[in-house]
């Protein structure tokens, strides 16, 4: 086994002792939120670590083996056993090393977090709207084939079935994971219904994906806030126009707004917006580093920006190509369905190979 993937093994072995140690820490027992966070890590870490036991244990049987196989003394039969133990244990470490391999990749802590996703409609008008919308029922589909669920936060329809902008919620576990690769600069090529002469139009929509964050790990002082009630103006029945359920939070010290009318409940609307600011504001401070870093840079080539297109939709040809991996799929109709397991397959096995190269 390489030495590297050993190493990194023994460092997980290792964090996995040291949250032990937490876990009974008293300091640690009398935050809740603090205990649930660690616990959850340790629960992440404890099958790899019962695989690196059973891993030590094949090693020694496997060198019982060659002590065998190594002496004059033993007998015929002795050493035929040997040799047919040594193959079926030389499989099972085989087996071994392959799970640990997808244990020991390095794994993006928030893939298992649920995420907020904004979509906002770019270049190309009334036909990017159009577009944004149906980009929010094609994630909306790839969420439920997996299990998501999808809660609008915020919409600013344009009354054709197109959105201007659309936040919403994706809930569930792994929900992150599936949704990373989506954030950046999404193209569609096509003839618009408004056009007459059959042009084919390119236009441009935004979106952006970003993991929930817990509580503990972003602290908003209340005095931060400003907290504006209103009535909706969207679905609700009775109390729309009527009740200030709808809820507008602003966070002074950043400029972040959240604004939330979904919910009949102003209570509801309230967290709902709460939660969404949270992970804005760590997305605003993550932005902030990367455009300094940037600015350090000579070239500024795979930066993340959203200003890099990272998929094209063509239309007339059925096509969808994705530009990180080289993709390219002609069944545009099925995407648009929210089959896009394929993309994101080839989008994490890309991120597999980059982080097994990564030094330990």
């Amino acid at each position: 086994m390489e030495a590297a993937l050993v190493k990194k093994w023994e460092s997980v072995v290792s964090r996995f002792h040291e949250l032990t140690d937490q876990l009974m820490d008293p300091s640690v027992i009398s935050q809740p939120a603090q205990l649930r966070k660690l616990s959850k890590e340790r629960t992440e870490l404890e099958p790899a670590v019962e695989l690196l036991g059973t891993y030590h244990d094949l090693a020694k049987q496997l060198e019982e083996a060659a002590q065998i196989l190594a002496d004059p003394t033993a007998g015929h039969e002795l050493h035929r056993m040997a040799i047919e133990e040594t193959a079926a244990l030389e499989r099972q470490r085989g087996e071994l090393e392959a799970q640990a391999k997808e244990f020991l990749i390095p794994k993006d802590p928030k893939d298992e977090k649920s995420l907020v996703l904004e979509i906002r409609a770019g270049t190309g008008g009334e036909e990017a709207a159009l577009f944004a919308g149906e980009l929010f029922r094609l994630y909306t589909r790839f969420a439920e084939h997996k299990g998501l669920k999808v809660d609008t936060v915020e919409a600013s329809e344009t009354g054709i079935g197109g959105y201007k902008n659309i936040v919403a919620l994706v809930e569930g576990k792994g929900a992150y994971g599936y949704f990373k690769f989506e954030a950046g600069v999404h193209r569609v090529q096509r003839v618009p219904v408004t056009e007459a002469s059959g042009r084919i139009h390119t236009s441009t929509v935004t979106v952006a994906v970003m993991p929930e964050v817990d509580e503990v790990d972003v602290q908003i002082d209340p005095k931060d806030l400003r907290i504006d009630t209103f009535c909706s103006s969207g679905a609700g029945g009775q109390s729309v126009n009527t009740t200030y359920s709808a809820v507008r939070i602003t966070h002074l010290p950043t400029g972040v707004v959240v604004s939330c009318q979904d919910e009949r409940s102003q209570l509801k609307n309230r967290t709902k917006a709460m939660r969404t600011l949270r992970a804005r504001i760590v997305e605003a401070e993550r932005e902030k580093q990367e455009a300094e870093i940037a600015q350090n840079r000579k070239s500024q080539v795979g930066t993340g920006e959203r200003s890099e297109k990272i998929r094209t939709y063509n239309f007339p040809q059925n096509r969808v190509t994705d530009h990180r991996v080289g993709v390219t799929l002609h069944k545009l109709e099925l995407v648009m369905e929210g089959d896009l397991d394929d993309i994101v397959q080839a989008l994490k096995e890309q991120q597999q190979r980059q982080a097994e190269a990564a030094p330990a």
